[in-house]
């Protein structure tokens, strides 16, 4: 995981592409909203959990690269690469067996040091290809 001086999004990111989704316990509040893109949106840190093991599983080397990470009090927003390979269906795209690259926006609100709502927008069109 990376160090204290790094924002909220860049931690919860980190920690699932490390597979360390035990870390999302004191990243994300208990009733987390994560409103996704492909109906991967969740309700709950558990549930969020669920859908990071999935994502791992069907993208091993999945990858977040944080670009730029905007903070304002109680909100952060981030621009993101992510970039991995389909290795079996997730969120309703096939296995391509293709390495993809993806930008993404992620937008936070913080309550009590924790995510409390998150914003994914991702062009998923770009791994259909």
């Amino acid at each position: 995981m990376t160090g204290p001086s790094t924002s909220h999004i860049e931690r919860w990111l980190a920690a699932g592409d490390e597979g360390d989704l035990e870390a999302f316990d004191e990243l994300l509040h208990p009733d987390v909203v994560v409103h996704a893109p492909a109906g991967l949106s969740t309700t709950s840190s558990e549930a969020e959990k669920a859908v990071w093991r999935d994502a791992k599983s069907a993208i091993p080397d999945l990858r977040h690269a944080v670009q730029e990470v905007l903070v304002e009090g109680d909100l952060e927003m981030a621009r993101v690469v992510v970039t991995g390979t389909m290795a079996a269906e997730f969120g309703g795209i096939a296995a391509t067996g293709r390495p993809f690259r993806m930008d993404q926006a992620v937008i936070v609100h913080l309550l009590e040091g924790r995510i409390t709502e998150a914003w994914e927008i991702a062009d998923v069109g770009v791994i259909r290809g």
